[in-house]
């Protein structure tokens, strides 16, 4: 039998993208394969996704990092939601939390018993069930308890860091497991007879030939686009933003373990605080804002002293036709952008190198094969954009922006979705969906979507004395955060970054 695996793999760009998709090859070939990446220090990185969600835990995890050292060589802090702020209407905010909220205690999901007793006047905010956000609000941090039977066991956690210093984390770690980096730009990319890539040529001379390419090249898609052709699909029809200006601050205001998104007039300002500094950007549609317009309102914003002048960003909202085309996986910003509202972007590389390790190929690249990964990310792409949709045409603020996305239709699984909770405060997202019910049930409450009624079991569970089960449940959340350290005490004592690193 012919040998027909694949002996050469050549990464098109660093970044993020590019080192986190060299990690992962490099830890799971084992030195099998021949490992190339080329990027160059004159092209410079995107780096706005320094907000993570959790799976990231996994993919560290796997990897074998330890937690506290790449916290500490990331200027890294924790997270454990996102605040978003006057999203549904001016001077109204509320929280996305990571976990679930409440702890199961029947075969009704809580929030219904949360509905009724809305109805019958009690006015705590659901997220008050919420012990990420219990913690989140008061500053607070440890990692969750393993006991499923523990209240500290409901929320989960994800990261903050600087994008650029985990890339130079994760070469390192590259590096170390045989992967070979190659300085130079890519000037042009030659394919064999039957369109698959041969080999790139760098502005140096040098070719690298390779059996599978990928592309972390960055919106430019060099080899996806620039040589095969996949194709984009253009989303601004749904997600009209096609701007974004970011700029870097000094710490201002208390040093909280979550992100935060406030809405302006065209658009929202992203808040990440590291350890070292604070991450900040206005994604804006630029249709209703001129750039220098856009660039003051983040300027206006900020809580302390610009460390950084700001810097443009274009990108049109959307995903590749194709994310695999014969030889060549695009990944990252390569295969598609989606607005870093829920902090998916890192999120995107680690899901596609996952699946490429789950659907490695051999060199005759079957094409169920292709098709399969096609399939599944195309999937993941679109239903992350039905979740992020839904914090704009939920909304009831009067600008025109506003105003558009509010009236616009939307794509129907996000209609079907909507129509349910509207109807008797049902979640319906699918097992492999990323957001799942306790994800999609925060924002749809806090875009203040309100459904008709609960569901009717409620009433016809008597046994159940939901009033007192409910203020217990914020009893032992309340004593539980209590006991925790602050997000500061946790990192003082485990990950603290060296000042000025």
């Amino acid at each position: 039998m012919n040998d027909r695996r694949i002996r050469r793999i050549v990464i098109v760009g660093g970044g993020t993208a590019g080192w986190m998709t060299a990690a992962a090859l490099g830890q799971a070939l084992q030195g099998n394969c021949r490992i190339d990446l080329v990027e160059s220090d004159r092209i410079g990185t995107i780096g706005v996704g320094e907000a993570t969600i959790p799976p990231i835990k996994l993919f560290n995890q796997r990897l074998g990092i330890d937690e506290n050292a790449f916290i500490t060589a990331t200027q890294g802090t924790f997270k454990l939601g996102i605040e978003f702020v006057d999203w549904s209407r001016k001077g109204h905010r509320y929280f996305h939390p990571f976990g679930q909220f409440g702890a199961e205690f029947d075969k009704v999901p809580l929030h219904h018993y949360w509905l009724r007793e809305r109805t019958r006047g009690d006015a705590t905010p659901l997220e008050d069930y919420a012990l990420a956000w219990m913690a989140a609000r008061a500053g607070k941090f440890m990692t969750p308890s393993k006991d499923p039977r523990q209240v500290l066991s409901t929320f989960d956690y994800a990261y903050q860091f600087d994008a650029g210093l985990y890339a130079t984390f994760l070469r390192r770690y590259a590096e170390q497991h045989n992967v070979r980096r190659t300085e130079g730009r890519v000037t042009s990319v030659q394919l064999r007879e039957d369109g698959f890539i041969d080999r790139v040529a760098l502005e140096s001379g040098e070719h690298l030939e390779g059996d599978l390419f990928i592309d972390c090249s960055g919106f430019r898609g060099l080899l996806i686009e620039g040589a095969l052709h996949a194709g984009y699909e253009d989303w601004r029809h749904w997600l009209p933003c096609d701007r974004a200006v970011a700029v870097q601050c000094e710490h201002g205001e208390a040093f909280v373990p979550y992100t935060r998104s406030t809405a302006h007039a065209a658009g929202w300002q992203w808040r990440i605080p590291l350890q070292h500094r604070v991450g900040n950007g206005h994604v804006y549609c630029s249709h209703y804002i001129s750039d220098d317009e856009a660039a003051a309102t983040l300027m206006d914003h900020l809580e302390a002293p610009a460390l950084t002048e700001p810097r443009l960003l274009r990108f049109t909202t959307g995903r590749r036709r194709r994310f695999w085309h014969r030889n060549c996986v695009a990944i990252g910003l390569s295969a598609g952008f989606l607005e870093p509202l829920e902090s998916t972007s890192i999120h995107l590389i680690q899901s596609a190198v996952t699946r490429l390790l789950a659907l490695f190929p051999d060199r005759d690249f079957d094409p169920y094969t292709t098709a399969e990964f096609n399939r599944l990310t195309g999937q993941e792409y679109e239903r992350v954009r039905d979740f992020l949709i839904l914090h704009y045409c939920a909304n009831q603020r009067e600008e025109p922006m506003w105003r558009h996305v509010a009236r616009m239709d939307i794509p129907q699984p996000l209609a079907y979705k909507l129509a349910h909770f509207r109807g008797h405060g049902r979640l319906v997202a699918e097992n492999h969906e990323l957001f799942q019910n306790p994800n999609w049930l925060a924002v749809l409450v806090g875009q203040e979507v309100w459904p008709e009624r609960y569901d009717p079991l409620v009433d016809l569970r008597s046994e159940v004395d939901a009033p007192q089960i409910l203020a217990g449940l914020r009893d032992v959340i309340g004593q539980a955060v209590d006991a925790m350290p602050t997000q500061r005490e946790y990192i003082d004592r485990y990950c603290r970054a060296q000042p000025g690193k």
